[in-house]
């Protein structure tokens, strides 16, 4: 099972000569992570409604129901949720979940002044993990 601790127990201080190492461990952190775990800690670090808008369900409700192992996402709701918790576990190792929550949810220049969920949610996903790591290079 996937590490749960608390969101705010992610942040760690930035170490530009471990960015390969975070991006590694980000990725193997959201490979070995279930849904159920990744729904349980996005729904708390950045909010019901933002994940539900940024893995494209209409209903926030379905957020708390995958948390809670009721139900499943599939196909594109489940790749985006895994990148939305990848990119949350890159940006964890140098943010803490306010500022990588307002990430989320402001205007991103590298994707045409649009937020990264709505990037997500539209399945840029190669796009959003690209501006998540120029924000942290530019640190």
């Amino acid at each position: 099972m996937a590490d749960t601790k608390k969101v705010e127990e992610h942040h760690m201080p930035s170490d530009t000569s471990t960015s390969r190492e975070g991006t590694t461990q980000a990725h193997r952190t959201s490979v070995e992570s279930s849904n159920c775990d990744m729904a349980a800690f996005l729904q708390e670090a950045l909010g019901q409604k933002l994940v539900a808008y940024t893995v494209g369900v209409s209903d926030a409700k379905t957020v708390g129901r995958w948390a809670a192992n009721e139900r499943t996402p599939r196909g594109e709701n489940e790749e985006r949720l895994r990148a939305a918790f990848y990119i949350f576990r890159l940006l964890s190792d140098v943010e803490g979940s306010h500022t990588i929550r307002a990430w989320f949810a402001g205007l991103n220049p590298l994707l045409g002044e649009e937020a990264p969920a709505t990037a997500v949610r539209e399945g840029r996903l190669r796009e959003a993990v690209a501006a998540a790591k120029a924000f942290i290079s530019d640190g």
